[in-house]
């Protein structure tokens, strides 16, 4: 395994930009970044083992200090939405920022997903980590939290992500990373022919504003079920009300395990490519995001512009706003316990 570390710019503040690319044997690779933790590339073979980068984002690094979509970004303090940007934590009442329509989005405006972490390359294991210390009131979120993502590339073509964290007062807590896929390379039309398959009975249905009407519905008989093979864009236009508020699939699904346990979450591939994906993850459930609004969000790094539906996010994470939801899956963390969630993205080709 080669990783290698290039200065990739500055900050505003005048502060540096770090770039790692870790290469297997087979010269498939991930490239990374300590802005945001984030993935800013992943090369892997197709059935014929030519090599592409399947992951959107920006040629320019600075980019991703005005990054609407998230590309490839570590998510926090809380991934996905808070309803109106409220929760109450042991009788008192916090109010977070509210920065998508009316409710708070992937732990607000100055999130994590927009500071420069500390990094270093974790000599033996083929890995890289980022840290980031979220001080206590950082976008109104509770205490003192220390984050670790660590990313470990192998030869089998597969990207381990660690995502842990420590806080020294009660608070809430859903990190994930927010890589979005094409599997037929960056920019090379649309995801609606990608096969999907999830590993779910039920999803969060969401009123008009995404946020989780209650209690999780079966998937049977409507167009979000993909406990079969399906392509993305078989149902996508169907006349639906949860399909209209997202203009296409914007949910989250619930995986059958709610214990902590590494589950299988997704499967992904493209047919004309050959390349395929395979997602395991110890978290609840996973959000299927489409890539509805990508228009208008700058260019690609091949110097097109980004357009919508040209890549799916499988953001794998507790249930949306879980803070407001007594019976969702527990989303609190005190101080003396440890968070600890994994994702495991295998690739391969069918």
């Amino acid at each position: 395994m080669e990783i290698t570390q290039e200065l990739a710019g500055y900050s505003a503040k005048g502060e540096a930009i770090v770039c790692y690319t870790l290469t297997n044997s087979k010269g498939a690779y991930v490239k990374l970044s300590n802005l945001g933790a984030n993935i800013t590339g992943l090369g892997v073979p197709d059935r014929n083992g030519a090599i592409k980068d399947v992951v959107p984002g920006y040629a320019d690094i600075r980019q991703y200090f005005q990054d609407p979509p998230y590309f490839g970004k570590s998510v926090g303090r809380y991934a996905n939405r808070i309803a109106k940007g409220r929760f109450t934590l042991e009788g008192k009442e916090y109010r977070l920022a509210v920065n998508n329509g009316e409710n708070h989005l992937h732990g607000g405006p100055q999130s994590m997903c927009v500071q420069l972490w500390v990094s270093r390359v974790e000599e033996g294991d083929e890995a890289v980590s980022f840290s980031y210390l979220s001080p206590d009131g950082e976008e109104n979120y509770p205490g003192n939290m220390q984050v670790t993502v660590t990313y470990r590339w192998s030869e089998a073509n597969r990207l381990y992500v660690d995502l842990k964290a420590a806080t020294d007062k009660t608070t809430i807590v859903n990190l994930t990373n927010h890589t979005y896929f094409n599997l037929a390379g960056e920019g090379s039309g649309t995801i609606h022919d990608h096969i999907l398959q999830l590993n779910a009975q039920k999803y969060l249905p969401v009123d008009p504003t995404c946020i989780p009407l209650g209690e999780p519905a079966p998937v049977d008989g409507t167009p979000f079920d993909f406990r079969k093979p399906k392509p993305i864009g078989q149902d996508i236009a169907m006349d639906n009300e949860q399909l209209s508020i997202g203009h296409g699939y914007d949910h989250c699904w619930c995986l059958p395990s709610t214990d902590g346990k590494l589950q299988p979450a997704a499967t992904l591939s493209d047919p004309v490519s050959g390349r395929c994906l395979t997602l395991e993850t110890t978290q609840p459930g996973i959000q299927v995001y489409t890539g509805n609004w990508l228009d208008g969000n700058g260019n690609d790094k091949n110097g097109n512009p980004h357009k919508n539906r040209y890549a799916v996010a499988l953001e794998c994470q507790n249930y949306p706003d879980s803070p407001n939801h007594a019976s969702y899956p527990e989303c609190i963390l005190k101080p003396g316990s440890l968070y600890h969630q994994k994702i495991i993205y295998s690739f391969g080709v069918i």
